[in-house]
């Protein structure tokens, strides 16, 4: 991401439509050069020296170097990591000491000295803070000296900060993110306006969420092992990324290594596709491979549980199951499931008796599919049975009752109507997957008639749609 900088005479015109820090909302002319590119960093790290957080006189701590306000000068020692093609005498540069990381944005630098920012080599930097929509850097113009010592920063596993507030504080280190799925492919430009050689934007999910990832082309370009594979990944695909943690307007890593591991809708012999369980009679034998969503409470050995693929969704009814087991039964799981088929009141699903096994490390939440506009066409919407789905902007009809008939009392399911263009339906709070005791079930016991709301939660099938909802908000 690369700033454009203004031009102040036509002569210069040339020179900055090959620079400039690009942004998310403003494209950016490509270089008019082809960018020299780095070779992926082979070093192992290096065994850290007691004094590699040693600083000179007046340089700061990394501590220090965070805490100081923007346009302050700052003095830094830090260790190169990585770095962007050299162009008119400037260079950006990621760097590390053992306490954090920097981004050196456009640090003046001639050719020559280009060629001797290795990984691992020290450097003594003087500049100016900045902060630029939420990444931290030395601002543009910075100058630098080499100095004595070595230091490759291992690679921080961050994939289950993914989402938190905690993730900011790997700022621009060499980071990794494990078994990932791809939920959007590679686009070149953060809009799709680009060509072959651009950046590459792409997305991927963590629990259902999704994230945009990028390899910058000045970092690794179209002739790298990275951005091939990137350009390659499938949605559906489980990944493993490595790169710099980059920042903007929330985390935007720099990618330079993807490697993929398998896709959520692989099958292993033997194993049905989700058309083919579909297909299959009432009482014939399944075997099937999926991903835990959520399940219902464990009791006397047996788990009932939501699951899904890339293609379809299951309901798994008193699986055979341990108390141990329950416990590793978390969402985005992969487990391989042997039962049989049968269909009860219109809820497709695996008949009590099933038995499972765990089947790798992959792991897959599925995105909620919207379908609030098929609730008025049935034949349309099961479809989509068993998946997490959403609805928007529904009604409520009427207060909700425990059980069907009201005849239950706090604990029991949570029965309440709910209209969309003026046609009723009947939703449900499964008491054995979200107790009195959880958000959404307090929030249904409150709702009263006319409020309008959106919801999510299980499209599970009783003579018709009746979703066992897991989440209640005010309609946006």
């Amino acid at each position: 991401m690369k700033k454009l900088l203004l031009a102040v005479a036509l002569v210069l015109v040339f020179a900055l439509t090959a620079c400039g820090k690009k942004s998310t909302p403003t494209p950016t002319p490509a270089p008019t050069t082809e960018p020299t590119v780095t070779a992926t960093p082979t070093e192992e790290p290096t065994p850290t020296p007691a004094d590699i957080n040693a600083k000179g006189e007046g340089v700061m701590t990394y501590a220090e170097y965070i805490a100081a306000a923007d346009d302050a000068e700052v003095v830094i020692e830090c260790y190169v990591q990585d770095h962007q093609s050299w162009w008119d005498n400037k260079i950006s540069v990621y760097a590390a000491d053992g306490d954090g990381a920097y981004f050196l944005y456009n640090l003046t630098c001639s050719e020559e000295d280009s060629k001797k920012l290795v990984p691992g080599t020290k450097i003594k930097v003087t500049g100016y803070r900045a902060t630029w929509s939420g990444e931290i850097e030395v601002a543009e113009g910075a100058s630098f000296e080499f100095e004595e010592g070595s230091y490759i920063a291992p690679v921080k596993d961050v994939t289950d900060l993914l989402g938190t507030s905690a993730l900011i504080n790997y700022q621009n280190l060499p980071v990794a993110f494990k078994n990932v799925i791809v939920s959007g492919a590679a686009t070149y430009k953060w809009d799709g306006s680009g060509t072959k050689g651009d950046d590459l934007y792409f997305q991927i999910s963590k629990d259902g969420k999704p994230y945009t990832f990028t390899v910058e082309s000045y970092l690794r370009g179209a002739d790298t092992d990275v951005y091939k594979a990137v350009e390659a990944l499938k949605v559906g695909d489980i990944v493993d990324l490595e790169g710099f943690l980059y920042w903007y307007n929330g985390a935007n890593p720099h990618i330079t290594k993807a490697v993929v591991t398998g896709n959520v809708a692989d099958k292993a012999a033997g194993v049905m596709t989700y058309a083919q369980y579909a297909a299959a009679a009432d009482d014939d034998e399944v075997t099937i491979e999926c991903y835990v969503q959520d399940h219902q409470s464990w009791w006397d050995n047996k788990i009932t549980v939501y699951a899904a693929d890339a293609d379809g969704a299951y309901f798994i009814y008193n699986m055979v199951c341990s108390e141990e087991d329950a416990k590793q039964l978390t969402p985005g799981t992969k487990i391989r499931v042997k039962g049989f088929k049968t269909t009860w009141s219109g809820e497709v699903e695996v008949a009590e008796g099933a038995t499972f096994e765990f089947v790798s490390s992959a792991n897959y939440i599925a995105p909620a599919v919207d379908v609030t506009t098929l609730l008025a066409d049935e034949a349309a919407l099961v479809k989509n049975i068993n998946r997490y789905v959403s609805f928007k902007g529904m009604k409520v009809e009427s207060a909700a009752t425990y059980k069907f008939d009201g005849s239950g009392k706090q604990g029991d399911d949570l029965y309440f109507k709910v209209s969309k263009d003026g046609k009723p339906y009947t939703f449900t709070v499964e008491s054995y997957l979200r107790g009195a005791d959880t958000e959404v079930y307090k929030a249904v016991e409150a709702l009263k008639a006319g409020d309008v709301i959106d919801l999510e939660g299980f499209l599970y099938w009783y003579n018709g749609p009746n979703p066992h909802i897991t989440v209640v908000a005010a309609a946006q």
